[in-house]
């Protein structure tokens, strides 16, 4: 049972690291943006879905306040029902990707 244990531990701590070494390339995320910016890249735009809101600007946004509102949306603990499913959909690289994209929009 110990085996198992130390084993557990240590593929957990070889996941986060693997995660902790992902690079955001702005570059490879011009083939991933379609799916923001039909609601991100308008400005003043507001969503009618699940209610009224207006649907906030990425670009110049921090890469690790957007990694972080995307991880959030995946684990649920943000609530936006289209965001969840984007986010959903994607991978560690594509969130990081993502992130540095528009981390370096003005």
């Amino acid at each position: 049972m110990k085996k198992h244990l130390v084993f557990l531990a240590l593929v957990g701590v070889v996941g986060s690291a693997s995660a902790a070494d992902i690079v955001g390339n702005a570059k490879a995320a011009e083939n991933k943006v379609s799916m923001c910016i039909g609601c991100h890249g308008i400005p003043g735009y507001k969503a009618s879905y699940p209610e009224v809101y207006q649907v906030p600007m990425l670009g110049g946004q921090s890469a690790a306040y957007i990694e972080s509102a995307l991880h959030a949306y995946q684990k649920g603990e943000r609530k936006h029902p289209s965001m969840m499913g984007v986010a959903a959909s994607l991978s560690d690289q594509d969130i990081a990707d993502l992130a540095a994209y528009y981390s370096q929009q003005k």
